[in-house]
């Protein structure tokens, strides 16, 4: 190129280039838009993802590294030692830093001074510290406020008994307690805290323990803890400490708990990246593959390829920064509940958002639409000026016109089979908008069949939740017999035989059996595990087999994965069961599936183990009801009988689990914007074509088309995609259903039976295959109304 030329070149890409961009964004509002939400919803979807992708990767290891967590709790005899001489335990070999020595000691806290007895509340660890703040265990408070007075207390969180929120009343050891607070201790050093001065009290009078905790300067195996455990021992007076734990038992039991979210997320993940780059791929190359025929103008002009290419990433930034400021705005604002909800489950405070994903994010979004925006006008830049010029919206219209013949055979009105042609008009359009659709399809499937199987694992996860209602023998009234429902209930257990004769006697019942709760040792088993006695017609009982089948005979036995797997025993194997030097064997006929008491509940019939002769919690009555009775009528009738014999009756419940609660909701709002996204491509596809054909479009008003039959017309074009997307993405949804759903079980330490991950019904697939028709119809309704509304002198004048 000669000197003037080039200054020619300089003098038309200058402060032309600039207008070229300010005209391209103004010119074509409806694509700005478009564009400006794909990238919102797209760079939300991804920041959600992302950042719950982070907070489910090692939830426990950042909380405890920010709260400075004690590798070791140990607490010693606080009538053998002075908390000064604890002090030089701080110098054993291994240990870096120390709290305390705090005051600890053990009560059951009560909500309600009128509980019946039987239903004890767990002994809880209450320690007196002063403020949460420390180098080592420096609690986070959650809600409310740290104690400061006498009178109060803070919880930890999960350990506060039901309605135990900021405000409540407590009772423990005669002492009135007001909840101030709750807090979350990574490392479990306590449930519970009170001031130094509580502690006392709480103590009825004896010594309280003395607890330390330790940050070891090595603790990332078993044998480093125990090293400084045995230093800290050796560095303590004889005989003074009474019990310790490590903090690798802590984050084990807390992996267990988020290791179920992590294949579900990540498929989540995965799915809202692609469809982020893809539906931002569509929406910009779209947009500037649109503008063939103005870049030939360009060409014509003066501008060099390369100047095209600039001014058109320009105009595809102007609005791509703009959305991609608003999504991560959008995407923090959604991840609060979310997060919210997470960190309960986990066990954790919430966590926020990333600062490098609000930055990583946003960056690799605009990267996306640059290039997808250069390559297409680099593209059609480089092409001779003529050629381009002669390239429009006609473009791909002679492949349109040859199907709409065929398609003019068949028996259907004019505006579906022009509706059905147009696809074929331009092959790639269509073939990226189905994959938008299709990925829609296949989320939709995948949430739905992850739904149905969450509701079904909390459904068979419960064997204990039979019958239709639920009769528990607290004990018997006090006072002389007759005493009515408002007698106290403080005296021995209840008659377990009396209350199953009362059941049985009340009209409405259909079948009851009786279930006993206890913990027995078991050969090989460190700790023992629950046992669960059954007496009674236990076909109504809601248990799920995952291999074998359920016990029928004395000395039969069925038993939950993780009982199996820990125990080394399979069907058909045997397991010894213990109490105070007292033994039985039982056979193994069944894996039944069982979420309750971390998956270690053994269950057979009481025949089997009255050799044992077991001390048992109060019974339960598990009472299904004749057909036609009403469960809470009948549920009232009972109370009345059974209350005088110390029992109460209440219609069966269905059971809460926050992890399965946090797992739908996630599962709904990243479902939506996942459509939402592939909505966004539709739209923009149908933008585009419709601006593409608008002479068409006039031509047809001019020859009669009216205005529903231009909807029909623009509707059956995307139903035609959304058809094949379905019958693609639905399978493919099944397909990703089926692999995420057992490695959330496995990483559950369960096994999840294939009836609860057999979901999918012959109805629910042909349900789930119109979702890529509801997909595509509802992405395309806005544009399709636009041609309805447009003008015929309009359309007809367009260029």
């Amino acid at each position: 190129m000669s000197a003037a030329g080039a200054a020619r070149g300089r003098a038309t890409g200058g402060g032309a280039l600039g207008r070229v961009v300010r005209a391209g964004v103004g010119r074509r509002r409806t694509q700005t838009v478009v564009m400006v939400l794909t990238t919102l919803l797209s760079v939300a979807s991804a920041v959600l993802a992302l950042g719950l992708l982070v907070a489910s990767g090692a939830p426990f290891d950042r909380a405890f590294g920010r709260q400075h967590g004690a590798h070791l709790t140990v607490q010693f005899d606080g009538s053998k030692v002075a908390p000064e001489r604890l002090a030089a335990t701080a110098d054993a070999s291994g240990v870096a830093t120390v709290s305390g020595p705090f005051a600890v000691t053990s009560v059951r806290l009560r909500a309600d001074r009128a509980a019946p007895p039987g239903f004890e509340a767990p002994p809880m660890t209450v320690a007196g510290r002063a403020s949460a703040d420390g180098p080592v265990d420096a609690v986070t408070l959650v809600e409310g406020r740290w104690a400061k007075a006498p009178g109060e207390i803070v919880l930890e969180r999960g350990s506060e008994p039901p309605s135990a929120g900021p405000g409540a009343r407590l009772t423990a050891e005669g002492v009135s307690l007001t909840v101030v607070g709750v807090a979350d201790s990574a490392g479990e050093s306590a449930d519970a805290w009170v001031v130094p001065a509580q502690l006392t009290a709480l103590a009825g009078g004896r010594p309280p323990a003395l607890q330390m905790l330790y940050r070891l300067t090595e603790a990332g195996t078993p044998a480093e803890v125990t090293a400084g455990r045995r230093a800290i021992t050796t560095a303590a007076p004889a005989g003074t400490v009474t019990g310790a734990r490590s903090y690798l038992d802590v984050r084990e039991a807390a992996r267990e708990t988020t290791a179920a979210f992590v294949p579900f997320v990540t498929a989540f993940a995965i799915l809202g990246l692609a469809m982020s780059v893809l539906v931002i791929g569509i929406v910009v190359s779209g947009a500037v593959g649109a503008a063939t025929r103005r870049i030939g103008i360009l060409k014509a002009l003066g501008f060099t390829p390369l100047q095209v290419g600039r001014a058109y990433v320009a105009q595809a930034l102007v609005p791509g920064s703009v959305g991609a400021v608003l999504g991560v705005a959008v995407g923090n604002v959604l991840a609060v509940p979310l997060l919210a909800e997470v960190a309960e489950v986990y066990g954790t405070s919430q966590v926020l958002i990333p600062f490098w994903v609000n930055l990583l994010v946003p960056a690799g979004a605009l990267l996306l639409v640059a290039l997808t925006a250069l390559a297409p006008a680099l593209r059609a830049a480089r092409l001779p000026t003529a050629t381009v010029l002669r390239l429009g919206p006609a473009a791909g219209g002679g492949r349109g016109r040859r199907i709409l013949g065929l398609l003019a055979r068949l028996a259907l009105s004019r505006p579906v089979t022009l509706g059905l042609a147009a696809p074929f008009a331009r092959p790639a359009r269509a073939a990226s908008t189905a994959a938008a659709v299709t990925f829609g399809a296949l989320a939709v499937t995948f949430a739905v069949g992850l739904g149905s199987t969450l509701i079904a694992v909390k459904t068979h996860g419960e064997p204990d939740r039979g019958g239709d209602v639920t009769v528990r023998t607290v004990a018997r009234p006090e006072g002389p017999p007759g005493g009515g429902p408002g007698t106290p209930l403080r005296g021995k257990p209840a008659d377990p035989a009396a209350v199953a004769q009362a059941i049985r006697a009340l009209p409405g019942t259909d079948s009851v059996y009786r279930t006993d709760r206890t913990q027995l040792e078991v050969a090989g088993l460190k700790g023992g595990a629950p046992l669960v006695a059954y007496e009674g017609d236990t076909a109504g009982s809601p248990h799920t087999m995952v291999s074998g089948r359920w016990f029928g005979a004395a000395g039969e036995a069925v038993a939950a994965t993780r009982f199996l797997r820990t125990t080394g025993v399979g069907v058909g194997g045997t397991v010894t069961l213990a109490e105070q030097g007292r033994t039985v064997r039982v056979r193994i006929v069944g894996e039944v599936f069982d979420l309750g008491d971390d998956g270690m509940t053994v269950r057979t019939g009481r025949e089997s183990v009255t050799a044992l002769r077991a001390r048992y919690l109060p019974a339960e009555f598990a009472v299904t009801v004749a057909s036609g009775t009403d469960p809470a009528d009948y549920a009232a009738r009972l109370d009345a009988v059974v209350s005088p014999l110390g029992a109460e009756a209440a219609v069966t419940e269905a059971g809460k689990s926050s992890v399965i609660r946090a797992m739908q909701a996630l599962l709904a709002m990243l479902t939506l914007m996942l459509v939402a996204v592939a909505c966004l491509g539709v739209l923009n596809t149908v933008v585009l074509d419709t601006r593409d054909r608008v002479r068409d479009l006039g031509v047809y008003k001019a020859l009669g088309m009216t205005p529903r039959q231009t909807i029909t017309q623009v509707l059956t074009s995307v139903g035609a995609i959304g058809v094949v997307a379905g019958v693609i993405g639905v399978p493919l949804g099944v397909a990703l259903h089926r692999l995420v759903m057992p490695a959330m079980g496995r990483a559950a330490d369960t096994t999840i039976p294939p009836a609860d991950i057999d979901v999918y019904g012959a109805p629910l697939l042909l349900l789930l295959a119109a979702a890529g028709v509801v997909i595509a119809t509802a992405g395309a309704l806005l544009p399709a109304g636009w041609a309805a509304r447009t003008a015929t002198a309009r359309a007809l004048r367009a260029e």
